[in-house]
């Protein structure tokens, strides 16, 4: 394996560690080397603290080193003043001399000012080691900045025979479909994303909290549509308990604690609108619940990314048909005889 790649595949594994928790920054891991060995480490953990290239730095014993010493990060060093001072004037002013970058930031504030900075200061600068793999360790943050809208997940769970609910219930709660290990997979992705947003009648019909009770992280932003304002008041998604945002038509919405009201007009097209909301609102990523509409209009949009697919080992017999979904790019996965297919659309 080469050198570069080698380290640069740690600080890929470094980023990670940041997964849920740095938005709306990306994740970033940074290795510092000298004379083949590693000195410092560090990675991103949230916004408004310290960047990887400064916990490198700071875990770094003997600074001294650090003047013949190169630096890996997985993204461009920032340029720009934030929530904290720009890394790119850190590495110059500790003069480590070789800089080596997975891949060029796209947020506009960033877009290679960060390169050309270190550049002009005399550093020897490498960019491009493993840009594929950097990329796609924040396909997120690169969705949001390239294509202005989040990144958007499509989940559902359905039975063997094709359903994903029955068309009634006795109480306002889900149907479990798939098994206990499967859900608390689902609510370890909530707490990796950063909003969730479910239609009207899957608010109305399960008054579900939308939370991460079965894993550790934080609850993601909750999206939901609400078009007359027919979920009732008791419900969940009214609780104040998680920051939520309601797509309505009612201009006598009043914002509360916690809950944002924003208009959109639902004889347009809803999925586009959605996008270009979470965008204003800096949301990066998004999984969408259902349901069935909801879930439809994205895919006869093609405005998504990727899709998680359960299919359980009951049947229902007779009820709400999945929504129709094109088989490309699947992957499946089993736990505990639930069927999981993940797809990627790549358009």
């Amino acid at each position: 394996m080469d050198t570069d790649e080698k380290y640069m595949r740690r600080c890929i594994e470094l980023a990670k560690n940041g997964l849920g928790t740095t938005y709306p920054n990306p994740m970033v891991g940074s290795v510092i080397v000298c004379e083949g060995k590693i000195i410092g480490e560090g990675w991103h953990l949230k916004s408004g603290e310290p960047h990887a290239e400064v916990n490198a730095v700071n875990s770094v014993k003997n600074k001294s080193l650090l003047k013949k010493a190169t630096i890996y990060v997985s993204l461009e060093p920032c340029s720009h003043f934030g929530k904290t001072p720009p890394c790119c004037d850190l590495i110059i002013e500790n003069e480590i001399p070789s800089i080596v970058i997975g891949t060029v930031d796209p947020n506009i504030k960033v877009a290679g000012n960060g390169i050309k900075k270190l550049i002009d200061s005399g550093k020897k600068v490498t960019v491009g080691v493993l840009e594929i793999e950097c990329q796609e360790l924040n396909k997120r943050f690169f969705t949001f900045h390239n294509k202005k809208r989040p990144y958007i997940i499509l989940k559902w769970a359905e039975s063997l025979d094709g359903f994903i609910a029955p068309i009634s219930k006795l109480e306002q709660k889900p149907v479990w479909i798939t098994n206990e290990f499967s859900r608390q997979l689902v609510h370890k992705w909530r707490s990796e994303e950063q909003a969730i947003l479910v239609g009207t009648q899957t608010a109305i019909d399960d008054n579900p909290k939308l939370d991460v009770r079965d894993w550790s992280g934080k609850n993601p932003v909750r999206i939901v549509l609400d078009q007359h304002h027919r979920i009732p008041e008791g419900h969940h998604i009214y609780d104040k308990h998680v920051r939520t945002i309601v797509l309505t038509n009612s201009s006598n919405a009043i914002n509360k604690e916690n809950t944002i009201f924003e208009i959109i007009d639902f004889k347009q097209n809803i999925s586009k609108q959605i996008v270009d909301l979470l965008y204003k609102h800096q949301i990066q990523s998004v999984i969408i619940e259902g349901g069935r509409q909801t879930l439809q209009s994205f895919i006869d949009e093609n405005l998504w990314d990727e899709s998680r697919i359960f299919t359980g080992k009951t049947s229902i017999g007779k009820g709400i048909k999945a929504p129709f979904f094109p088989i490309m790019n699947t992957e499946k996965h089993t736990y505990n005889e639930d069927e999981l297919r993940i797809s990627r659309n790549y358009d």
